[in-house]
């Protein structure tokens, strides 16, 4: 092996354990990866930097701002009340599979699902179903429908880039559609069946139960002699000295919101909020009592009388938004939008301590505190996505179905090849600009630039496997191997593989790091490098076993209150199916 290889391998060993661990974020490692390579003299400069003039990045890039003129357009809204007038559940989660599946295969799925999941938790509330049963099968539904064409998600652009500089011809628009279809029937089947047995059933619980504000959120009355009497809240000085917030103030039956300028008398009851040792702090050093009768309920923090009305509202922080790695203290949440954040939901875990600290993820729910004509300033904002919205925002119709006329368009245009798909992308993502289908300022944050940045960043990667000639001594090592028992092992081997590796890095690495080793396994064995291909853009592409293998996992973990155990209850049995399925039907729609 040369000395090229070996540190290409070494930086390849680095970059896997920096993406399992989630030490550093994905982009921060591809260009990590990136720049190694490039000090090292792997690869040239030109070399290095070619991932961001690459037609997959940019692709990807015009792809985004396509979802998102449906996204703001409202163009999806409409199915809402399709799927609020579904009263049988099977019906609703059948039908709920097949639009999100079609509709995932020609905008990103990422997009898809974060449209549909504010509808979904809205009808399944309205007609008493539990949303645990129907949002795990619309992420995997979404994730089936990307890989029915090359557009549908950006690791089948990326793969198809890769082929490219391979040497292979590359796909069309269409190709993995007959066996798109087909995988994708069967994975509903699964689903219809399996749901009964394998997904959780967790009935819709109130917010304060299901984020226990009880353990945090208290009422303490003044006593007579108490140092605050006579001093408005903001004075008392409740952040900085004891960090907590006062949310409310009764007063002789009446409910003040955020009384910062209110002077306080005695008999006062201060709703508040903050961790128990600084609760109890605050009664000793103040002359406070906890009033004993007091039991947190969801009408205690949302009240429906008065015109300052406020209620519980969840949002997620929204996939490609700027609002990841940020504070919440960078966010200003409280007054840009005069709401209250009360906890952090992550991954299973309720989040309520030293809430200003916290670098928030994808994929976090926060529950805020607002007033009822706030949520409209909750649904422009571009970085969240309102969870338990009950009402739609309206949107001009006629520019609903001019975005949808512009994607169809450009879809077509790409599908019968009469301009390159990057060209047709990105006409269409012109067209919504200049129509007004959507902002300028939109359409740069409808961007998810860390993906961009990280197609950028590992592109060069693959170009230094090849290069080197890594890529060419995995491969031996795979022939070696598994070689022996033909290619259709050879095809299996490379399918599971990337199918592990998915489920515990990023989905676009561990297709650039696949798609070179089994490009050259297959020309090593005298057989058409395409059916391997298939299998990684296939594999890659559907993570249903974590909650983490797949961005769509992730936004649906918070939301429908599952557990790590239940993806994999329900996704390991169905990866197995589509290992199985796809070694069988690769070779019958794309011989060896």
């Amino acid at each position: 092996m040369s000395m090229d290889a070996l540190l290409t391998l070494l930086i390849l060993f680095a970059a896997m354990a920096l993406f399992v661990s989630e030490k550093l974020p994905m982009d921060v490692v591809a260009m990590l990866v990136l720049a190694s390579l490039l000090v090292l003299g792997i690869v040239s400069p030109s070399e290095a930097l070619s991932g961001f003039s690459n037609e997959a990045t940019i692709t990807v890039a015009a792809m985004f701002v396509l979802s998102a003129g449906l996204a703001h357009t409202g163009a999806l809204h409409w199915l809402g009340h399709l799927f609020a007038r579904v009263r049988w559940r099977w019906l609703f989660l059948l039908l709920l599979m097949i639009v999100v599946g079609l509709i995932s295969a020609f905008i990103n799925n990422t997009a898809a699902v974060a449209v549909f999941l504010p509808m979904v938790l809205a009808a399944t509330a309205s007609n008493g179903h539990s949303p645990s049963q129907v949002l795990i099968p619309m992420s995997y539904a979404a994730q089936m429908g990307g890989v029915c064409t090359l557009i549908g998600t950006s690791t089948n652009l990326l793969v198809n880039s890769l082929a490219k500089d391979l040497g292979h011809p590359g796909f069309g628009l269409f190709d993995f559609t007959p066996l798109g279809l087909v995988m994708m029937g069967i994975g509903f089947v699964y689903m219809m069946l399996a749901r009964r047995w394998l997904l959780p059933h967790h009935p819709p619980t109130p917010l304060t139960e299901t984020y226990q504000l009880g353990k945090y959120i208290t009422e303490l009355r003044l006593l007579a002699g108490s140092p605050l009497i006579g001093k408005t809240v903001a004075k008392g000085e409740f952040p900085q000295r004891y960090s907590i917030d006062v949310l409310e103030l009764i007063r002789d039956q009446e409910k003040m919101w955020s009384p910062r300028n209110e002077e306080l008398r005695e008999g006062d009851v201060l709703l508040v909020r903050g961790e128990w040792n600084r609760l109890v702090a605050l009664k000793e050093a103040a002359k406070l009592e906890v009033r004993p009768e007091f039991h947190l309920s969801d009408s205690d923090l949302s009240d429906k009388d008065g015109e300052q009305a406020h209620m519980l509202v969840e949002v997620m922080v929204a996939p490609g938004a700027r609002t990841a790695g940020h504070t919440l203290d960078d966010l200003d949440i409280r007054h840009a939008h005069n709401a209250t954040v009360l906890a952090v939901h992550r991954r299973g875990e309720v989040l309520r301590e030293r809430l200003r600290d916290l670098s928030l993820n994808v994929g976090d729910v926060l529950l805020l505190l607002t007033p009822r004509d706030g949520l409209e300033s909750l649904r422009a904002n571009e970085r969240l996505i309102v969870l338990n919205e009950r009402e739609e925002s309206k949107q001009p119709k006629g520019r609903a179905l001019l975005a949808v006329a512009i994607v169809a368009v450009a879809v077509a245009i790409a599908g019968f090849g009469l301009l390159p798909i990057v060209a047709a992308a990105i006409l269409g993502g012109i067209a919504l600009v200049v129509t007004r289908c959507i902002g300028n300022e939109q359409a740069y944050q409808a961007v998810d630039w860390r993906v961009i940045v990280l197609l950028a960043g590992v592109l060069p990667l693959g170009i230094a496997m090849q290069k080197s000639g890594l890529a060419q001594g995995l491969a031996d090592v795979a022939v070696l191997t598994v070689g022996g028992f033909g290619p259709l092992a050879m095809l299996a081997a490379v399918y599971l593989l990337t199918a592990v590796l998915t489920e515990i890095m990023s989905n676009n690495a561990a297709a650039v790091l696949i798609t070179p080793i089994a490009f050259s396994a297959a020309l090593s064995i005298g057989v058409s490098p395409t059916p391997f291909l298939v299998a990684v853009l296939f594999a890659a592409s559907t993570s249903f076993s974590t909650p983490v293998g797949y961005q769509t996992n992730l936004m649906v973990y918070n939301a429908g209150n599952y557990r790590f155990k239940d993806f994999m209850r329900m996704g390991i049995p169905l990866n197995l199916l589509f290992w199985a399925v796809a070694v069988y039907l690769i070779p019958t729609f794309f011989p060896f």
